[in-house]
This record gives C-alpha cells, structure tokens and sequence, in this order.
C-alpha cells in the first residue's frame, strides 16, 4: 500500500475509536457535558484530502524567552476567525489585560505591558472553546495568549458533526498558530508586540488531546509547538518525532471515556521531557471545573508547566512536583522535565 493510503488506513482505523467520545467537554449544558451523550450510530469514514505544507519549522536556536510575570493579570477576550482551505476556525483568544486582577475576562480590554507566549487549545467533541474558560483564562492571568478554535465538524454546533474530522484538527491549529503570531506585527493591531512568537504551546482536552498529540506526531508536527498538555488524551497514530517538547499528560484514573492506559501507552513511547499527572478516581473531565476535586491541583500544575517551559522560570519547575500531589487528590512523576 503507497505511503499516503497507509497513512489514510491508520488514521481512519484510529479515529474510529473516537466515536466514542461524544459529549466529553466539561463546562457544557448538562445536555452535552461530560459523558452524557452516547456514541453516533456510526463513525464516517476517513477520506483523501488535499494535504496542505505545514509551516515551516521555527529556528531551533531561540532567543530566551522574557522573564516569566511576578504578578497576575487581568484577563481580556477577543474573537478572530480564521479560514483554512475553506474550513472556518472562529476563534477565542484570552490574553494578559490591563487592570486589577480578578473577575471575569472583559472584551476589548487593553494588553497589558510586555510579551506573552502563545497557547492553542483544542476542545474536545461536541466542545467550544467557552467550555473551557475557567482554565484558560487562568492562563491568561499567568502571562499567556490563549487562541482556542471551535473545530468546524466536531464543535457543539457542528452541522454535520463528524467524529472521523479530527485527523484535520492538527492541521487547523497549525493555522491558528500561524495566524495568531501574525498578528504580532499587524498593524493597528491591539496584540502587535505583545507575542513571543517564539515560544508556542498546544493543549486540549479528549479529542482536543488526540488534536495536542496530533502535532508533535509524523505526519502532522509542527515544530513551532516547544510544549504541550494532553488532558485525557491518546495518540491517533504516527510516532512522536522533530525536535523535542516538553509534553505534561493530564488523566483521570477512573477515565471511562478514554482510558488512562491509552494515554500511558503514549508516555512510556515518548522519549522528550515528560510528565504525568493522574487525578486519582477521577474521570473524563470534571477535575477541569472550579470546585471540583483535583481543579486546584490542574490549574497550579499547568500553570507551572508552561511557566517552566514556556518561560524558562526555574522556580516553577522546582515547585511543579510539589503542586502536582498537594491535597493528596492525585499523583505525579515524570522524566527529565
């Protein structure tokens, strides 16, 4: 079988697992939130596509990144849309706002002083990026633009909906990173020279994590991604491969939508710094809202992650073990990171 037909075979045998994960985001009505909904009567088939380049690999020799926030920040929200080949990826972008800290994120708010590095997230099936907002918005606060699509035939309003359309998300967010870091010098616009176009970062939960390891695997990597978080996520096939990232794995022990084994397969191939932080008898996602048992926990050991990773804070990763198995909810270890 030719090269692109194995990879199209691979690919469909994998998504077809996804069929199962339907109605998997946490902060959804109760209609689609976590595990509510069951799978579709069937999983369409994956089929040939026009495969556009990836863009061209950031140099690996980076300049060091700025010295990570000593303070939090308010929070804005915009939206931005972006088109790729056609597919239309609206897009919400939180990012570092002038103002007290605190509160909810404000629209058109101004950017705060300095330059952040970029984070995609990708929301799981039937997800939007709203969903997800009690975490990104911390990130936000952290020091970090945020830029999370809704994925045109997997979001909540998806019409048709079609679970076999994640294979294209890794390509998609390659095209909101490109956008974004454009942005740093459009003119006029409020986020110009506010990026560190340099130091970018992936996360997303369920299909969203599938989406995460998506683009640091063959044949979708985007080498411009330096780190990454899979929140109860797996692989869809393809190997790791390029240069190495940071990649932390975020799973509920007790996962019934997609297995912690599927993600541990993931961690014991990998061979770039890693970690893993595992919510103990927790499931799909609700450790992903505030309240929620192990929440405080994902949001400091993230939090950590990028901070480490992203800017280089030394302090953040002494301490990100120790935030991972605060309270006792969950466990951690990792390798080199």
């Amino acid at each position: 079988m030719p090269a692109p037909r194995r990879t199209l075979a691979r690919l469909a045998a994998s998504v077809a697992a996804l069929a199962l994960i339907v109605g998997c985001s946490p902060g959804a009505p109760p209609a689609a939130g976590p595990d509510a909904a069951g799978p579709p009567t069937a999983a369409p088939t994956a089929g040939t596509t026009t495969r556009p380049a990836l863009p061209s690999a950031a140099p690996r020799t980076k300049a060091a990144p700025s010295p990570a926030p000593a303070r939090s920040f308010a929070v804005g929200v915009r939206q931005l849309t972006v088109v790729r080949d056609g597919r239309k990826l609206a897009t919400t972008i939180w990012y570092p706002a002038t103002g007290s800290a605190g509160g909810n994120a404000r629209s058109g708010a101004r950017v705060a002083s300095g330059t952040f590095p970029i984070v995609l997230f990708s929301h799981g099936l039937r997800g939007l990026p709203e969903y997800y907002a009690a975490v990104t918005t911390r990130w936000a606060a952290a020091g970090f633009v945020v830029a999370a699509p809704a994925y045109p035939r997997t979001n909540a309003n998806a019409d048709p909906f079609d679970v076999t359309d994640v294979g294209q998300q890794p390509l998609d967010a390659a095209a909101v990173i490109s956008k974004v870091r454009g942005l740093n010098t459009k003119s006029g616009d409020p986020l110009a020279g506010h990026l560190d176009t340099a130091h970018v970062g992936a996360a997303g939960h369920s299909a969203g994590g599938f989406t995460t390891i998506g683009m640091l695997s063959s044949p979708n990597r985007d080498e411009r991604v330096d780190a990454a978080i899979v929140i109860a996520g797996a692989s869809l096939g393809g190997s790791f491969t390029g240069p190495a990232a940071s990649v932390l794995f975020v799973h509920g022990s007790d996962d019934q939508t997609v297995a912690v084994s599927g993600a541990r397969t993931a961690y014991r191939k990998l061979s770039w710094p890693k970690g893993f932080l595992t919510l103990t008898g927790q499931g799909h996602g609700e450790y992903l809202r505030p309240g929620a048992k192990g929440f405080d926990q994902v949001n400091a050991t993230t939090t950590d992650f990028w901070r480490a990773t992203l800017y280089g804070d030394a302090a953040a990763r002494k301490r990100l073990a120790a935030d991972a198995r605060r309270g006792g909810v969950s466990t951690y270890d990792s390798s080199r990171l």
